[in-house]
């Protein structure tokens, strides 16, 4: 028996990830240690960046000392950062590198695992638990970040066709083309068929020179650049020479059967309807079809309705057909780009409440 003035020892414990914890499991005061000295430092970014975004994230102090890193905060909060933690370290350890983007989707990861698994035992069980991935020879594993990217990735690879919508900079386009390179370099498709609606964004730019490929260039720059993050720019331009990769506006599409491919179409609300139908019908056997958009900037002529909004209300939950919506909470791209994204949403939804107040004649404040 343990004598009443005798003080409390900390126990040691070890997480599955192999990091060493000092501390009372269940109290809101831990001691991380991880055994790589140049694991952690990558693990705390540079000027302990990383731990500055879990700090803000989860509501806890942390701090590094060499390759100890101590956590005080709520003792459910000091949980979730120590998950986190566990789980970048683990990710370093396979040699990919960390981001402040990661820190955040690992953050919003602990954060699922705490709301299923509630408890202090549960929650270590709960490390296993992990957000949807892809994979590319170039790239590597890449994780969804947030929940919302988790459901995409799962309806990618549940269904023939999936429809994304959503602001900027939640990883619709990025995330779909990270995907289609994975099925070509699997073997499970032969080629790729990247597009999008040729239309300006509210711009006329007129004669472009130079031969077909130069003209469509500045319109599919996007999905190049997202070619390119995934595929090593040799083979990117090999394949698009022998047809394995092809990049073309919607408009090329007519008259066509897609099989055994992946296509993609980008930028889908700048298709009028009678594009989008011709585009869907293209799809055929042993292929896969994204199409994706931002509803709230659509470029085509005043009156003329958005082919992707008529799609998704006509075939939304027909059996092999995904339906993704992302908010403004699941902008990945800056953490300015989702306020600002906040910004156009709030403005849009106290013009729709005044207008609708102005139908009914009533006051709108």
């Amino acid at each position: 028996m343990r004598s009443p003035n005798r003080p409390v020892v900390p126990q040691a414990f070890v997480s599955s990830q192999g990091s060493v914890a000092l501390g009372q499991p269940g109290t809101g005061d831990l001691m991380l240690t991880f055994p790589d000295n140049r694991f952690a430092s990558q693990l705390f970014g540079q000027y302990d960046q990383n731990l500055a975004k879990l700090e803000r994230g989860l509501g806890v102090v942390a701090h590094a000392i060499g390759n100890q890193v101590s956590l005080k905060g709520a003792p459910e909060a000091c949980e979730r950062a120590r998950l986190v933690l566990n789980n970048l370290y683990e990710r370093i350890k396979l040699g990919q590198p960390i981001t402040l983007g990661d820190v955040d989707g690992a953050i919003q990861e602990g954060t699922l695992q705490g709301m299923l698994f509630p408890t202090g035992a549960a929650l270590v069980e709960g490390e296993k638990l992990a957000f949807e991935q892809i994979s590319t020879r170039k790239r590597g594993p890449v994780r969804a970040r947030n929940q919302a990217q988790n459901v995409y990735l799962r309806a990618l690879k549940a269904n023939e066709l999936v429809f994304a919508e959503g602001p900027a900079g939640t990883g619709k386009t990025w995330l779909a083309v990270g995907y289609a390179v994975s099925l070509l370099e699997s073997g499970a498709v032969e080629r790729l068929i990247l597009s999008r609606p040729a239309v300006e964004a509210g711009e006329r730019l007129g004669f472009l020179p130079g031969d077909m490929r130069d003209k469509v260039d500045p319109y599919l720059r996007p999905i190049f650049d997202a070619l390119n993050d995934f595929m090593d720019p040799r083979i990117v331009e090999r394949g698009m020479t022998t047809g394995m990769i092809e990049v073309a506006p919607l408009a090329f599409m007519r008259g066509r059967t897609l099989s055994n491919a992946c296509v993609l179409l980008d930028e889908a609300q700048n298709a009028a309807s009678m594009q989008m139908k011709m585009f869907l019908t293209r799809l055929g056997e042993g292929s896969r079809m994204i199409v994706t958009g931002d509803p709230t900037q659509i470029d085509l002529p005043h009156g003329q309705r958005s082919g992707l909004s008529e799609a998704i209300s006509l075939l939304s939950g027909l059996e092999g057909i995904g339906h993704v919506i992302f908010k403004e909470g699941d902008v990945v791209r800056h953490d300015l780009v989702r306020r600002i994204v906040g910004a156009y949403e709030s403005q849009t939804r106290r013009q729709h409440e005044a207008q609708q107040a102005a139908f009914e004649g009533r006051d709108p404040t």
